[in-house]
């Protein structure tokens, strides 16, 4: 029960238990407290609204850098990975594989936030060698949503 009730949650975090239980054929009361479990466990570590920026008047500008570092003796990249995400402007960081050690995916109202976050604070971190900065110029999806494509013609069709 515990996957399907994360497989559900993952693709639309508003369902609620009612609405859980109703899906899977369980009692409600058995699945919230499955959730309220994930959530203590975390398993479940947070809930979240996927947002298309462009249909918005807010400004936004959507970057992920590349960060080559240096490891710490003892800790080896946790330390620094700490510090980079301590950033408010930090949405997600992870340890990578290849030629860089860290995906930083961070917003900033616009390119120039962005290119002031890495130089003033990302590249002045100790033990960071190196950074690349790319920059989001269209999202088409974001953790498994669709946010822009193909138009879907809901017309019935005649024949």
């Amino acid at each position: 029960m515990r996957e399907k009730i994360l497989d559900i949650l993952e693709k639309n975090a508003k369902f609620g238990a009612s609405e859980i239980a109703a899906m899977l054929g369980e009692d409600e009361d058995r699945v919230a407290a499955e959730i309220e479990r994930l959530e203590d466990e975390h398993v479940i570590c947070g809930y979240r609204t996927v947002i298309n920026w462009n249909r918005t008047d807010e400004e936004k500008a959507d970057a992920f850098i590349e960060v080559k570092v240096s490891p710490q003796r003892g800790v080896g990249f946790d330390q620094i990975a700490e510090r980079i995400w301590q950033y408010p402007e930090v949405s997600s960081i992870q340890l990578i594989s290849g030629s860089f050690d860290f995906a930083v995916f961070i917003q900033g109202r616009s390119m120039r936030e962005v290119a002031m976050f890495v130089s003033e604070k990302l590249s002045t971190i100790d033990g960071v060698l190196s950074t690349s900065t790319q920059f989001v110029l269209k999202n088409y999806k974001d953790h498994g949503i669709l946010i822009e494509g193909p138009k879907k013609d809901e017309r019935l069709e005649l024949s």
